[in-house]
């Protein structure tokens, strides 16, 4: 049976850098925003329901999404966000349980749902334990700042589209700290690899 560990955290929180980790260790990684940019490709119907919904202003002429205006209307209005949740999301967990499929077909021990949207959209019934990357908010808005050069009204406004990452940790099966330096984020994520006895496998080109 393949473990399937859910890796999630907050914007900004770190864990992509955990993803990361995982993969310079040889562990398969189901990239959930790799999904969200396959379904909306010229052609894929998420792109199609982009278009239908929202117009033809958030396309551009060579029929790729203009991510840029799509991301300031979805970040500053609540229901348009929930709207393109809503049409993205049913494209994306078929992505998901497809990749899932072909890797557990493939004999691996450990995959990684790496999936910044875990618990608002509900994946956590498809992975068997959850590990959160946290951070403190006060250093999850510092970084989101230096980051994206945002302001702190703006930076503070995309924190506030996602559940709190004070929530998501009291939820967590397992909890990285990466408020620190990542040499003891790795540290963390490498005792817990330790103790559940996962064995790397090659990732699949």
């Amino acid at each position: 049976m393949t473990f399937h560990l859910g890796l999630t955290g907050s914007i900004a929180t770190g864990k992509s850098s955990v993803s990361k980790h995982f993969q310079s260790l040889g562990y398969p990684i189901i990239d959930a925003d790799l999904g969200s940019r396959a379904v909306v490709e010229p052609g894929q119907p998420g792109l199609e329901a982009i278009r239908e919904h929202f117009g033809e202003d958030y396309i551009f002429p060579n029929q790729t999404i203009n991510r840029k205006k799509l991301g300031q209307l979805i970040f500053a209005d609540d229901r348009a966000r929930q709207e393109l949740n809503q049409l993205l999301q049913p494209h994306i967990r078929q992505w998901i349980i497809q990749e899932a499929q072909a890797y557990d077909a493939a004999g691996h021990d450990l995959v990684v749902l790496d999936i910044p949207l875990l618990y608002e959209e509900g994946y956590q019934a498809d992975c068997d334990q959850v590990m959160v990357v946290y951070c403190s908010e006060s250093v999850q808005l510092e970084r989101l700042m230096a980051r994206d050069q945002l302001s702190e009204g703006e930076a503070f406004q995309r924190i506030c589209s996602q559940i709190s990452i004070e929530r998501k940790a009291e939820w967590a099966d397992i909890l990285i700290d990466n408020g620190r330096d990542l040499s003891y984020t790795y540290q963390q994520v490498d005792a817990w690899l330790g103790i559940s006895g996962f064995s790397p496998n090659p990732v699949a080109e």
